[in-house]
């Protein structure tokens, strides 16, 4: 196995509707929410983790394939490939572990198959608000994120109960996407990558999908600084063999 090339997928993720991914912060502030975002320690600006996308995105090629019942809900893994539906293309579910990775198991591990698969094909950067949406926002004296109030209502007295408010990254936000990708011997992966992106456009990112939150869309994309928004747009709507 020869690394033959080093690509990079870039483009912009523009919020059409409010996106929230959670900080983990358990604190309580006077006049904070009560579910804030994550923001960068330094800036204090909102972004999307690396981690986010690609947990994500890898969940859906999953689900798609049809092994999260054979993986029983955990990340699909080297020892998963002899246990296969028999209507799951082998050859698409080693296409997975090439893109995302997956930890040998056990110490009887088959050697040659941990060698054919190779490392892991993908990395994902975090996603940055892009510099000319922050200047917008505060040459309009706007701010980067907004507080959304929700509720629930009581079915028979028809009232509100339990007030809570959700801050969200608002729809219109653009942030700065890229990942990298490592290609051996010329293989080509790039159908797989697109079919993941348009799955995340489809099913939304970061939490409260059912409630509206997180639908976005991925523009501008770029392979190696060259325009392929539309071998995009044309490979993510078709059947990846």
């Amino acid at each position: 196995m020869k690394l033959t090339a080093l690509r990079k997928l870039t483009g912009r993720i523009e919020l059409i509707t409010g996106l929230h991914i959670g900080s983990g912060n358990t604190e309580m502030h006077i006049g904070g929410t009560d579910n804030p975002i994550i923001k960068n320690p330094v800036t204090g600006e909102p972004y999307i983790p690396g981690s986010s996308l690609k947990g994500k995105m890898r969940s859906l090629l999953e689900w798609e394939l049809g092994v999260v019942g054979t993986t029983e809900g955990k990340p699909l893994g080297f020892g998963h490939l002899d246990r296969l539906p028999p209507d799951v293309d082998p050859a698409r579910a080693k296409r997975l572990l090439k893109l995302f990775g997956g930890a040998p198991e056990g110490g009887d591990q088959n050697q040659a198959l941990v060698e054919e698969i190779g490392p892991t094909r993908l990395a994902f950067w975090d996603a940055s608000l892009c510099a000319d949406w922050v200047a917008e926002m505060k040459a309009r004296s706007l701010l980067l994120t907004e507080t959304k109030m929700e509720n629930m209502i009581d079915r028979i007295r028809g009232v509100a109960e339990h007030p809570r408010n959700t801050e969200r990254v608002p729809a219109g936000a653009r942030f700065e996407f890229a990942l990298t990708l490592r290609v051996h011997d010329d293989e080509d992966l790039l159908a797989d990558i697109y079919r993941g992106i348009r799955l995340v456009e489809y099913t939304g990112l970061g939490g409260s999908g059912s409630r509206g939150y997180g639908k976005l869309r991925f523009v501008e994309l770029a392979l190696d600084g060259a325009p392929v928004q539309d071998d995009y747009e044309r490979l993510s709507l078709a059947n990846v063999a």
